[in-house]
């Protein structure tokens, strides 16, 4: 690779972008104008926006004489509230109670349903004025009880009010007895007579009716059902008065509060959980546009063709146009991020809490803008280079977004907090180092940074690799538009059958099995008895496997026994495959008990899975020998290893066929421990199957890994007790069965890596595209000999 060619390709790449007066507009200017615009907008905008107080309907409480009063002056008490100006929030309405208003027909006091009948709502008026005669039903004289509280709920759900508070009639003069009866208590306590001390009179409760299919309404029901828990407060204040006892007595102390972080702490806090997301989002669109202009764009200008006709290579190409859009998603993420700050910090440093973020966690934002922008460029380059067109650049925006927010917006769950398990996952691993660097947590930063580092960069590597690849297929290049029609393509897929399934037919079995799994998995209940649970394990292995997988090779492949691999390997690969299951037992159990630290089982799945291994230690060996490892490995092989393998082969590289369909396994595992564990054995077992050319290898490794893994949860702690020998290879594990010491893992790895370098001296069978990739690569190997002895040859000649 010539780093000129990459210079004179970056140029080029930045001053076309340059030249391009709607790009720097919405590269430099947009950033700089849309903030302030946006907060001025949103600042008028304010000025129109009125919280309307939410409507209380009370029953009976106009009038109820106890004190402290729940109304006054037609209002809830502002001493019921944290702060006195809250009380305009709750707006209580009371029914008429003066029949001789009823008598002449007219209403007062309660607002109308909104547009019922056309009727104009007065709710404004809360004691005179225009009213509906529905209220006439609330006259106690005129409805029993009962009936007045069903017609309260009725109005608050035809969305009259938004809460309905229901004192019953005797509710003040039961409460008045209470305290008396607590006086004469205490007067015969002080007299020295006898007290019964379970005898206390009933008061009747008072009832709240919301709607709760009303956000209002579930807002008003909350800030009634507080200012209801403070007048009881005072209430029982009042009868402890009235017992001869202090308030003090049920609330003897209080709390105080000490907050340890300083104000730079607290305001840093509240930038990190909006910086690092607007930073990761900001630098995936500023990439986009540019990466769909550089591919797209240039295969409707006719300039790619030129450009690839140069002198340059695909990697020094595709190296240019890496860094022309790393330096634009840079720009743009950071022109965003000082607008945006500028325009937070004016507009919310009136608020208490806010302020600039700490100098240090701003340079974290810097140095992890770098590595995100070179992700995110090679991601977009590369999906930009399968778009024949900018408008269907366009529609790639959207698939990318949706996968990668799930990353980005996960660290913003509280519940989420950095350590070496979330560190892995890339984005958010990033994400969670910039919110505790805005946060001032810096030490725990730097714990996991290089953990984070290194796994930024992996993904780095192999995305680039990816655009790289793209860039040396001139199959995705040069994609010509085509209409599609569903008949011909349905015919064509009948009609023209090959061997072995192509790559779209291996991602349509991956798809209709994680699809299948989903819902067969929403719909059966946690087994309670074995047969069950035998049955259910059957079905849904049939059903989500061996139905998909024998369904498209009969529709879609012309030779079953080859897309299935159904034919007879060496003599040395079915054993070794078993032994091999058993020198790797080991390490698989070792791994079993990191990720299960890593990622701790939920608390919710957690009943379940006893109830299942509740079921598994009662049943014979034999039998869920049979159950748990053999139907396994013959439905999950064939689906897998069988048709999945062997359509990606297709895609030209062995190795991407093994991993692909090893997380295909991993994924078809419902819950994430296992699925980990199954996607690293998968690759084994997928090797295996393409080094012998068979699925039976792959079938005895995954059944006798399976069985051993069942023999290991039967293994007691009597055991070792009866052999203490056995103590120098393995010991109880409190989960349940044993783990082997670092001598026999170590041991059993090395012995299994010597086995798997046997499969490697077997000759595997190739597809015509891994044919055809590896004699690319023999032509590329032997070219740079000549070039650079031509090379050598012009320098010899100048001299």
């Amino acid at each position: 690779m010539k780093l000129a060619n990459v210079k004179l390709i970056l140029a080029r790449e930045v001053r076309d972008q340059l030249r391009d007066r709607r790009t720097l507009f919405v590269i430099a200017v947009l950033p700089i104008l849309l903030y302030p615009l946006l907060g001025m907008s949103l600042f008028q905008m304010s000025q129109f926006m009125h919280v309307r107080p939410a409507r209380v309907l009370v029953v009976g409480g106009r009038d109820l004489g106890i004190s402290p009063a729940l109304i006054e002056e037609g209002r809830f008490a502002a001493s019921l509230f944290s702060h006195p100006k809250e009380a305009e929030r709750l707006k209580p309405f009371f029914p008429p109670t003066d029949n001789r208003l009823l008598k002449k027909g007219a209403t007062a006091g309660l607002p109308s349903s909104a547009g019922r009948n056309s009727r104009k709502n007065t709710a404004g008026q809360a004691s005179s004025g225009t009213q509906t005669p529905e209220i006439r039903l609330f006259q106690r004289t005129d409805k029993e009880e009962s009936d007045q509280w069903d017609e309260a709920r009725s109005l608050v759900q035809a969305g009259a009010y938004e809460a309905a508070l229901y004192f019953p009639a005797d509710f003040s003069v039961r409460l008045e007895e209470f305290r008396k009866s607590l006086a004469r208590r205490s007067e015969a306590r002080a007299a020295g007579e006898a007290v019964d001390e379970a005898f206390s009179p009933d008061v009747p409760q008072p009832k709240i009716s919301y709607n709760g299919g009303n956000e209002k309404s579930l807002i008003a029901s909350v800030r009634l059902t507080e200012v209801l828990r403070r007048w009881t407060q005072r209430i029982g204040d009042e009868n402890l008065k009235a017992s001869g006892l202090s308030a003090r007595t049920a609330r003897p102390f209080t709390v105080d509060t000490d907050d340890v972080a300083g104000r730079k702490s607290r305001e840093g806090v509240k930038w990190s959980s909006i910086l690092p997301v607007l930073l990761l989002l900001w630098a995936l669109t500023g990439a986009f546009y540019p990466a769909v202009d550089l591919c797209a764009g240039e295969k409707e200008r006719g300039t790619l063709e030129t450009l690839l006709s140069s002198p340059a290579g695909r990697g020094e190409i595709v190296l240019g146009k890496l860094l022309t859009i790393m330096l634009f998603s840079i720009i743009t993420a950071v022109l965003n991020l000082v607008s945006v700050g500028a325009t937070g910090w004016i507009v919310l440093s009136r608020l208490p809490g806010f302020g600039l973020p700490p100098p240090v966690a701003l340079v974290s934002l810097a140095i992890a803008l770098l590595p995100m922008a070179a992700l995110f460029s090679a991601l977009c380059l590369a999906l930009a280079a399968l778009a024949r067109s900018t408008r269907e650049g366009q529609y790639y925006l959207m698939p990318l977004l949706l996968l990668t927010m799930p990353l980005v917006v996960l660290p913003m769950s509280p519940g989420v907090e950095l350590n070496l398990g979330n560190s892995l996952i890339p984005v958010t691993g990033v994400a969670l180092i910039l919110r505790s660097m805005l946060a001032g947590e810096y030490w725990q930063a730097l714990q996991f940074a290089p953990v984070v580092a290194a796994v930024t960069l992996v993904v780095c590597l192999v995305s680039i690799r990816w655009a790289v690849d793209q860039f040396n297929r001139e199959s995705v290049l040069f994609r010509e538009s085509e209409r599609f029609d569903v008949g011909l393509w349905l015919r064509h897929l009948l009609r023209d059958r090959r061997p072995t399934p192509t790559v779209g037919a291996a991602v349509c079995c991956c798809v209709l099995i994680l699809l299948i799994k989903f819902y067969l998995g929403s719909i059966f209940d946690v087994p309670k008895f074995f047969g069950v649970f035998a049955r259910t394990f059957i079905i849904t292995q049939i059903a989500v496997f061996i139905v998909p997988a024998l369904l498209l090779t009969f529709l879609l492949t012309s030779s079953p026994r080859q897309t299935l691999l159904l034919k007879w390997p060496s003599w040395f690969a079915i054993p070794a495959a078993a032994l091999l299951a058993v020198t790797l037992h080991p390490a698989a159990k070792l791994l079993q008990l990191l990720v299960q630290r890593l990622y701790p089982i939920s608390e919710n799945l957690r009943p379940s899975l006893e109830q299942i291994q509740g079921l598994i230690n009662q049943s014979d060996f034999w039998s869920l020998v049979l159950l748990i490892a053999v139907v396994p490995a013959v439905c999950e092989e064939l689906a897998c290893r069988g048709f999945i393998l062997s359509g990606f082969r297709h895609l030209g590289h062995k190795w991407r066929a093994i991993v692909y369909s090893a997380l295909l396994f991993g994924l078809a595992h419902g819950i994430l421990q296992q699925s980990l564990l199954a996607s690293l054995i998968g690759v084994v077992i997928a090797y295996l199957a393409v080094q012998s050319g068979s699925i039976l290898p792959g079938m005895v490794f995954h059944a006798v890994h399976n069985t051993l893994a069942l023999a290991n949860t039967r293994v007691a702690p009597e055991v070792f007790v009866q052999w203490p020998i056995a103590k120098s290879f393995a010991t109880p594990d409190d989960g349940g069965g044993c783990m082997f010491t670092w001598p026999v893992v170590v041991g059993g790895t090395l012995v299994g890596l010597l086995l798997l370098s046997l499969f490697a001296r077997i000759p595997c069978p190739k597809s015509p595209e891994e044919s055809l990739e590896e004699a690319i690569e023999r032509g590329q190997h032997a070219d740079k000999p000549l070039e650079a002895e031509k090379a050598a040859c012009g320098l010899a000649a100048d001299r």
